[in-house]
């Protein structure tokens, strides 16, 4: 592990039995208090962004806003919220995807993504996937391109990557730290 990712993983702190019994929240809001974490970071995502040649990043609700507008800046990029239904002005594009206990939707602005963008999408934890598979429909239904998808932290016991494969049809998936 590089010194880098040992300084992340030590800022991310385990909160048993949040928000039910049996279940291990990954907080990541002591990484986000430490400059020099979230630095760290904020620089990592960056190149990865510039790596894959995005032209724009989409951020995750909630905590992939955190993450992708530092880094939306850091790369000179634009930054695209991704938000849960409801929360945006305008004419938006919808997608609904299964949670393992419903469903969900979330959407964009509809200009906000167009043909010729290379869209990195952003977020904290790749857990399941459906968020993350939601977003790249998004992408593609507004006539972007996907780069690829870049998380903090992918929880690999949930099987997230598996599921998340078809629709990254061959774009990357890089997780800064796998737990």
């Amino acid at each position: 592990m590089t010194g880098a990712a040992e300084l992340l993983l030590s800022r991310i702190r385990d909160v048993p039995d949040y928000p039910q019994p049996g279940v291990v929240f990954k907080d990541i809001t002591p990484l986000l208090a430490d400059p020099a974490a979230f630095t760290a970071l904020t620089d990592e995502l960056a190149e990865l962004c510039v790596r894959h040649g995005a032209t724009k990043i989409v951020g995750l609700e909630a905590r992939g806003f955190i993450l992708a507008a530092p880094v939306a800046i850091r790369a000179g990029l634009g930054f695209i919220p991704v938000r849960k239904a409801g929360k945006l002005p305008g004419a938006t594009l919808k997608q609904a995807y299964d949670l393992e206990y419903g469903s969900a939707e979330i959407e964009v602005h509809a200009e906000d993504l167009a043909a010729g963008d290379r869209v990195m999408v952003i977020d904290d934890v790749l857990a399941t996937g459906g968020t993350a598979e939601a977003s790249l429909h998004l992408v593609r239904r507004a006539g972007a391109e996907v780069a690829g998808v870049a998380v903090l932290m992918e929880l690999g016991f949930l099987g997230g990557r598996a599921r998340l494969e078809p629709a990254l049809k061959g774009a990357p998936l890089d997780a800064v730290l796998v737990v």
